[in-house]
């Protein structure tokens, strides 16, 4: 197999016009691979650590000009002549040699993007699709069947993500009755622009947020329902059969440590654990929410194992973001209190390629729903589309209807879909871990 022979990292600009790396890995065959990594706003406090500059005046302090530096340094040194397909050995040496626990020396931003460039310069090498070399990584050459997986679209952005003033971080829509893949894109196209007639008819602007989806000035978090319910009528589609919708609360963004509480804007209310809870479940009587994502601030250990029993039992997928932050022992942790019923799996919270796969193969094993998921500051690369097909991940979350950053993953996703023929199924409402 081709061995590593060089490493190039280049700055560039990500989806919020904030520095971010570009890593490119050359092996001695001549194969190139390429990797762009996201960065995300809403970061839980157990992720691993960014390097970033810290000068006053230069991007704000957010330029990365020394992680280009340990990659074409210190990371290239190290991994030189390095036979490029062993990406656990790999990956292994990244994290030895930076030394930390949430790899703050080199930074998960070098790391990452050497990673993830490596395996694609393996793929282009063995002349493979990204996802059937990664397919391999994940040791599921043996599954006859490919699964494009249930898109969670994020067509209302909120919290860190918009100046809403909405406190709930995302609304989706999932397309649960679609018959396969292209027509649950369609699905949420065609839900997008109703809405936006919706909200322009509102007198409000089409604006979007982070993550393409629109940012409508409302009084109640409960309002968006009703709006998407009458998008998805205005599409000729039926809510709760067609099309199901999600949550991502963020709660750790409104929980007052201090206090205890959780503190909301729209309206203005302070809830207890329990009682926010309880809000959920008055949400869930009223309206299909299917999938609802941090419900509670990552370290309530006790009240997330009370409030997956209370959800699930209301026929709702409860997620793990912040939570988990795709690390294997918070990951345990949560299947041995019974916490959640599925993770959100982000390639830059952990950093590695093969520390990700070890989650998803964590979670599946444990039968917990897998979602993998972009960032709020995303680039064109579509590294997670490959990822959700190669592992049967059966979730996907990439934002809204808008937006390129977002829309390239969807349109990679087609591309594999048309590629895989019948070789391919849609997961459809069963990926849901409920």
């Amino acid at each position: 197999m081709a061995a590593i022979a060089g490493l190039q990292a280049v700055e560039i600009l990500d989806s919020r016009g904030d520095p971010t790396l570009r890593v490119t890995a050359v092996l001695d065959d001549g194969s190139m691979g390429e990797a762009s990594v996201p960065s995300g706003a809403s970061t839980g406090i157990h992720e691993a650590h960014e390097l970033r500059d810290g000068e006053d005046q230069r991007y704000r302090g957010k330029g990365v000009r020394q992680a280009v530096v340990r990659v074409e340094g210190e990371i290239l040194k190290a991994l030189k002549k390095r036979k490029a397909d062993a990406q656990e050995r790999i990956d292994e040496t990244l994290r030895r040699l930076d030394g930390t626990e949430h790899k703050e020396r080199l930074g998960a931003n070098a790391i990452l993007g050497v990673s993830l460039a490596v395996a694609r310069a393996v793929a282009a090498s063995a002349r493979l699709p990204l996802y059937a070399y990664l397919r391999r990584l994940a040791g599921k050459e043996q599954e006859p069947t490919y699964v494009l997986p249930l898109p969670l679209m994020n067509v209302v952005n909120g919290g860190k993500h918009a100046d809403s003033g909405l406190d709930i971080q995302e609304f989706m829509v999932l397309p649960v009755g679609a018959p396969s893949f292209p027509e649950a894109v369609r699905a949420g196209s065609e839900i997008f622009h109703a809405l936006g007639d919706l909200v322009h008819a509102a007198g409000q602007s089409r604006s979007v947020g982070d993550e393409g989806g629109y940012a409508p000035r409302l009084e109640r978090n409960d309002e968006v329902f009703a709006l998407l319910e009458r998008a998805v009528a205005a599409t000729g589609r039926t809510v709760g059969r067609d099309v199901v919708f999600g949550l991502d609360a963020a709660a750790s963004e409104f929980h007052d440590a201090k206090e205890r509480a959780y503190i909301l804007k729209a309206p203005s209310v302070t809830l207890t654990a329990d009682r926010l809870v309880a809000l959920y479940a008055e949400w869930i009587g009223k309206w299909p929410v299917k999938t609802i994502e941090d419900p509670l601030e990552q370290d309530d250990w006790d009240g997330w194992t009370k409030a997956t029993e209370k959800l699930r039992g209301l026929g709702v997928q409860v997620v793990g973001d912040d939570f988990f932050v795709t690390n294997v022992e918070r990951l345990q942790r949560g299947i041995d209190r019974k916490c959640a019923s599925a993770i959100l799996i982000k390639v830059n919270q952990i950093g590695t390629l093969s520390e990700t796969l070890a989650a998803i193969e964590l979670a599946q094993k444990h039968r917990y729903g897998v979602i993998i998921s972009h960032r709020s500051g995303e680039t064109a690369d579509t590294f997670i589309a490959d990822l959700a097909v190669a592992t049967n991940a059966g979730q996907i979350k990439t934002g809204s209807l808008s937006r390129s950053e977002r829309v390239e993953k969807y349109n990679r996703l087609l591309a594999i879909e048309r590629e895989l023929g019948e070789n391919a199924r849609y997961a459809g409402a069963s990926a849901l871990s409920v």
